[in-house]
């Protein structure tokens, strides 16, 4: 069953749309990647989906409601004068959970990606990656159904952002949580993803190819970039990608 469904969407701001007749369908417990030149409308399907952004045209059919949808943006929103604790805890305490259980499942969820005894320091106290994790931890505590993440991890140096990238796989393979991730790393899609949608350049951009990704599951991130299927599926998202990007032909070339 899809737990999100996008039929026809075209968006933008006035006059000719970014994107256009966008198709798009995310099952329960998938992972999808979005992927596509700068402009082409990534972010803006995702902040459609929340309702942030107003749809000139075309379906979004969501079988979730508000409250199980998740949104990691590229910066926390860690609010400065709460503890880590505090902050993973607020949503819950928002919605009216008592706050000692609200504390009490974000210290659960801040020891299961690795910040246990780290609860009472500041953000400011706090490195990037684990500023980082109190942000994932203050989504997953309210238990989203689908999660959509916005280059989430960006900032983060490689192996900060490795660590972080498989312990919150393995968290949503477990848990089950439907994904739809925005990224310009063709790697990283291939790495974490069951289905790679690639968008066109932009204006009326559109879905060029949607790739399936063989690589079965439970998945360790540096495995799957060793398996056989790794490097011909990357050649052909830079294939993909060819003309649509500045410079792809180039690195498509260093990819082979």
């Amino acid at each position: 069953m899809n737990l999100l469904r996008i039929e026809n969407l075209s968006l933008g701001y006035g006059g000719e749309p970014v994107l256009a007749d966008l198709d798009l369908a995310l099952g329960a417990g998938e992972f999808a990647s979005l992927v596509g030149p700068s402009g082409s409308g990534k972010t803006s399907v995702l902040r459609a989906i929340v309702g942030l952004q107003q749809r000139q045209s075309g379906l979004i059919d969501l079988r979730t409601g508000p409250e199980e949808i998740g949104f990691l943006f590229q910066d926390d929103a860690l609010l400065p004068w709460r503890t880590a604790r505090e902050n993973a805890a607020l949503g819950l305490v928002i919605r009216g959970t008592p706050k000692a259980e609200a504390l009490a499942q974000a210290d659960a969820w801040l020891e299961r990606l690795g910040l246990k005894g780290l609860g009472g320091r500041y953000p400011r106290q706090l490195s990037g990656g684990q500023r980082k994790r109190v942000a994932i931890a203050q989504v997953l505590v309210l238990r989203p159904r689908l999660l959509l993440m916005d280059e989430p991890f960006a900032a983060l140096d490689a192996i900060v952002r490795t660590r972080i990238t498989q312990d919150l796989l393995s968290l949503v393979e477990r848990e089950r949580i439907s994904v739809l991730l925005v990224t310009h790393d063709l790697e990283e899609a291939l790495s974490v993803s069951d289905v790679v949608h690639v968008l066109s350049n932009g204006p009326r951009a559109r879905i060029l190819a949607s790739r399936r990704v063989p690589i079965p599951r439970p998945r360790d991130l540096l495995a799957a970039r060793g398996h056989p299927a790794f490097a011909p599926l990357l050649r052909q998202l830079w294939r993909d990608l060819a003309g649509e990007t500045e410079g792809a032909p180039a690195r498509l070339e260093e990819a082979a």
